[in-house]
């Protein structure tokens, strides 16, 4: 139970890192991670998010706590417990954000982490199935383990509704993971001949094959152990059984748990706030105020307009339907059950004076509820929009000192004005493209808001927006990276734990500010700059 390297989660950034350290044959490399295998068919079937999102066999089932931003509700917040982590049960949706979202972390004081710096990392990493872009130059990596591909699957609805964009004075862009993220187009995915292609299927299921990579499941990480400011390894317990036992290791420990399960695990291992440790008893063995505050996430809106057109919400509104689906797929791997979670995509502007595009626009050919819940009963597309930068900052706190415990997560919502009224203005933009051609002598009515919700009523729309909105599944931002002057920062721009040596943090917790878009492709690319750099040290030394 010796090992080189300790991995903790084996989910988008866990998978990169699993496969990257393991590739050295002198490094012994543990992955821990506390969900099972990914066997279940939905999760390789890209439509499957409907059956894994809110099923326990993936999906930890996370719920936030009552938030005042909206009126007091409660909403779900679904993370993968389960090979591959949320990119087994994500939408499969591909964005790197901005440039400037990159270039920004740099100037708040982490060297090495601009887009120039980045870019190499997405390309290492992906294997795109499109053409070249970007001014004559290929931005795009060709041979990477993730294969990333245009969209496949088209619906009329949404084509309407790129033109009708168009028409309302928004530029058509056919690559947004290029240098210009502004404009409306189809989406890109995570797929592979109608198959979805998770972290774990890209980077650990070649791993697997190597006899210096040992991989638990259902394993519980209970904390982290130290001893005279070195991180010496990790206590672990085994669902099945419930035994408890501890793996050391000689190098590092990298947590890969994500923005709620990473600063929960420090914080159960006495690294945090000690104000906040104090409450649940646990003795405080680094002072970091910093774990688990910082918390970002995008939230949605979601604007659903009834349509003359069929929509997804009629083809399967009955079992025989389904069935030819169904048979399709299994036959030829296309049909609806490719379909990622939206296909068509905007990143636009609210103001015209703003620098870069400040909301983003999901165009899905359905409307429901809920993922879990199906489509509804009458033809209707749904025009989802978020903040893409928002200002609001939550946290995630101890619920206990148990680790079987969820911890609380308080997201803050909507908690400044402009953030309440970037979201209005997002709302207002949804509308307005639903009123310009082709699309418009094809809605037939607006569903949500609704026609008792006034346009030109500020008020009315955020109400609407606080009574309905939910997380679009991007948290971030809990561990944050930083430098030394940053009494808030909790790693390095190595990654690394202040103050404790052979402790590192590599997901999505890390990031100084939410990026501008969908959070997968960002998180795998921090997977690859942090393998980088952990075997950069591992050859010179700390």
């Amino acid at each position: 139970m010796e090992f080189d390297f300790i991995i903790i989660g084996a989910g988008s950034a866990g998978c990169v890192l699993a496969n990257r350290l393991s590739a050295v044959p002198g490094h012994r490399v543990a992955l821990v991670e506390a969900g099972g295998r990914d066997r279940s068919p939905w999760i390789h079937v890209p439509v499957g998010y409907f059956k894994t999102m809110g099923n326990p066999s993936t999906d930890w089932c996370f719920e936030t706590e009552f938030d005042p931003g909206l009126n007091g509700r409660s909403i779900p917040w679904p993370r993968g417990k389960v090979l591959g982590g949320s990119s087994s049960i994500n939408g499969l949706l591909y964005v790197r954000g901005q440039p400037q979202d990159y270039d920004y972390w740099r100037q708040l004081g982490n060297p090495g982490w601009s887009w120039e710096d980045v870019l190499p990392h997405f390309q290492r990493a992906e294997s795109w199935q499109g053409a070249a872009s970007g001014n004559g130059m290929n931005l795009r990596g060709t041979d990477g383990p993730l294969i990333v591909s245009p969209m496949r699957l088209r619906r009329q609805i949404v084509d309407l509704w790129i033109e009708a964009a168009v028409n309302a004075g928004y530029r058509r862009n056919p690559d947004y993971n290029a240098e210009n993220q502004e404009g409306v187009g189809h989406f890109q995915q995570t797929e592979f001949r109608g198959r979805r292609c998770s972290s774990a299927v890209a980077y650990l299921r070649p791993a697997e094959k190597r006899k210096n990579l040992t991989v638990f499941t259902g394993t519980t990480a209970v904390r982290l152990c130290m001893a005279d400011g070195r991180m010496t390894g990790l206590r672990i317990r085994r669902d099945r059984s419930g035994e408890e036992t501890e793996l050391k290791a000689d190098r590092e420990v990298v947590l890969s748990a994500g923005s709620i399960g990473s600063p929960q695990i420090l914080m159960l291992s006495g690294i945090g706030d000690g104000a906040e440790l104090g409450r649940h008893g646990i003795a405080v063995r680094k002072e970091l105020p910093g774990v688990g505050r910082n918390l970002q996430d995008h939230l949605q809106a979601r604007p659903v307009f009834c349509t003359s057109l069929p929509t997804i919400n009629i083809e399967i509104n009955n079992w025989l339907k389904q069935a030819a689906i169904a048979v399709r797929y299994l036959l030829t791997r296309t049909g609806p059950m490719t379909m990622a979670a939206s296909l068509g995509t905007g990143f636009l502007k609210t103001r015209s004076e703003l620098d870069s595009p400040d909301i983003q626009f999901h165009i899905q050919p359905f409307s429901a509820d809920s993922p879990g819940q199906g489509t509804h009963g009458f033809s209707a597309f749904t025009a989802s929009v978020l903040q893409l930068r928002p200002e609001s900052t939550g946290r995630i706190r101890l619920r206990s000192a148990d680790p079987g415990d969820p911890p609380e997560i308080h997201p803050n919502y909507l908690a400044t004005p402009t953030d309440c009224r970037t979201l209005v203005d997002g709302i207002r933009i949804a509308r307005r493209i639903a009123r310009h051609e082709p699309l418009a002598s094809h809605v037939t009515a607006e569903h949500s808001p609704g026609p008792d919700v006034a346009d030109d009523d500020d008020n009315a729309i955020l109400d609407w927006a606080r009574s309905t909105a939910t997380t679009i599944y991007h948290p971030t931002g809990t561990c944050r990276m930083g430098p030394e002057s940053d009494p808030g920062a909790v790693v390095d721009e190595r990654l690394r734990i202040r103050g404790i040596s052979g402790l590192r943090v590599a997901d999505a917790s890390i990031m100084p500010t939410i990026v501008s878009g969908n959070t997968n492709a960002p998180a795998i690319m921090i997977g690859e700059k942090a393998a980088e750099m952990i075997l950069e040290d591992a050859r010179t030394g700390p």
